[in-house]
């Protein structure tokens, strides 16, 4: 569903933005070699925003597993329809490309196949306008990311350890006066919450956020409302490589301002290799 979509990328932004020129702030300090550097909650943010910078890189040289649970609920939370990919995340001729593998327990058909061997057959000789457009679009989706720490104040509020490694836990509230701008600007402006960034790398580790205020969709055709949750989970592959391993997005929407609806997806990622390992082959 495209609102869905929309949601996920906009919940995905928190969890990879990155400009390697901020680690530059923490160069210089006039601490003693020896003695440990304090850290304040710009800084860790800073640091995070590097790592996550490389971490986004290196997952292009990852093949991996993804399913997709999207569900539509009742006023009561329970279920009334559901649909669940299991998708091959995969690289063809060093660009990602999603390989349905399953829709609802059962193999694609003969005309889904199909349909994937001349996307293949299309990624394998790309044009170079073809390229240049591709790459234009993933810069389009990211260049907001640069402006993280305008759009939000951050407030280290403790530690604590997620996954048995120790991590920093920050709130995060939208900046006051911050002009948003850009494809995303308006859910920028419109999300609070809170982040876990692992105090070795700083990987983000986990990031729970809420929708503070509605915001419109699709040409102003969906209206994703106060309340609207969202929760990323992350775990590193060594490296300081850190890769998505659960989203869920709850939201509350209304079409056309007048037909309500509660959506849930659930996406979990598995079997990460090393795209120069050799061929996938899917575990049953």
């Amino acid at each position: 569903m495209e609102i869905l979509t929309k949601f996920r990328t906009g919940a995905l932004f928190i969890a990879v933005a990155a400009s390697s020129v901020l680690f530059g702030q923490n160069k210089g300090s006039d601490k003693p070699p020896n003695q440990p550097m304090v850290l304040d909650a710009r800084q860790i943010v800073s640091q995070s925003l590097v790592a996550a910078e490389l971490s986004w890189q290196a997952r292009n040289e990852y093949i991996y597993m993804e399913r997709d649970e999207d569900r539509r609920l009742d006023s009561a939370g329970q279920v009334q329809s559901q649909n669940v990919d299991v998708t091959k995340m995969t690289l063809v001729n060093g660009i990602r490309f999603e390989e349905l593998m399953e829709h609802n327990g059962q193999l694609p058909s003969a005309d889904d196949q199909k349909k994937r061997d001349v996307e293949i057959e299309k990624l394998k000789h790309e044009t170079t306008a073809e390229q240049a457009e591709r790459l234009r679009k993933d810069q389009d989706n990211r260049s907001f990311l640069h402006v993280l720490l305008e759009a939000f104040d951050f407030r280290l509020v403790g530690e604590e350890t997620v996954d048995g490694r120790p991590a920093y836990m920050l709130e995060a509230t939208p900046h006051p006066g911050y002009h948003a701008s850009g494809k995303y600007g308006k859910l920028l402006a419109r999300v609070q919450g809170k982040l876990w960034v692992d105090k070795q790398d700083f990987g983000w580790v986990k990031v729970d956020g809420e929708v503070t205020q509605s915001f419109s969709m699709g040409l102003f055709v969906a209206r994703v409302q106060r309340g609207s949750h969202i929760l990323l989970e992350q775990i590193c592959l060594g490296d300081a490589v850190w890769v998505p391993k659960r989203l869920e997005v709850r939201a509350s929407a209304k079409i056309l301002f007048l037909k309500s609806l509660e959506l849930e997806k659930i996406l979990t990622y598995s079997d990460y290799r090393s795209a120069a390992d050799g061929p996938y082959s899917v575990k049953k």
